[in-house]
């Protein structure tokens, strides 16, 4: 593997229901998502640019399953990962561990289950 190559270049996040969890990241993040069937399966997309940056979606099909205890991905929160963290329970997601400091070098982190069953942390330096 080539050394300056990301050890991640894709990741995808399991739903039950494709609108339901599209509408949910939306509003959490102030993005718009495209969708695409692609085959079998439903999927919408996370903003991305063709930069060899780590990007992701999610899927709804028959062999993607939510769950709590499945990969935790952690998105970029910022500048302050309460900005998004404010809005998950209002878009129909719950708060289960709140902002809290890492380190000074490191930044902040906290969890959240989405719309469909997935636990997901955020990230942000500040």
């Amino acid at each position: 593997m080539d050394s300056s190559a990301n050890i991640l270049n894709w990741f995808e996040i399991s739903v039950s229901d494709i609108a339901r969890a599209k509408k949910f990241y939306e509003t959490i993040f102030s993005i718009a998502m495209e969708e695409q069937e692609m085959m079998g399966m439903k999927m919408a997309f996370f903003p991305f640019e063709m930069n060899g940056k780590l990007s992701g979606g999610l899927v709804q099909s028959d062999m993607h399953k939510p769950s709590i205890d499945g990969v935790k991905i952690y998105f970029n929160g910022n500048p302050d990962l309460d900005v998004a963290l404010s809005k998950v329970e209002a878009a129909g997601g719950k708060v289960t561990m709140p902002k809290g400091k890492i380190s000074d070098d490191i930044g902040y982190m906290a969890f959240f289950i989405d719309t469909e069953g997935n636990a997901v942390a955020l990230h942000s330096n500040a």
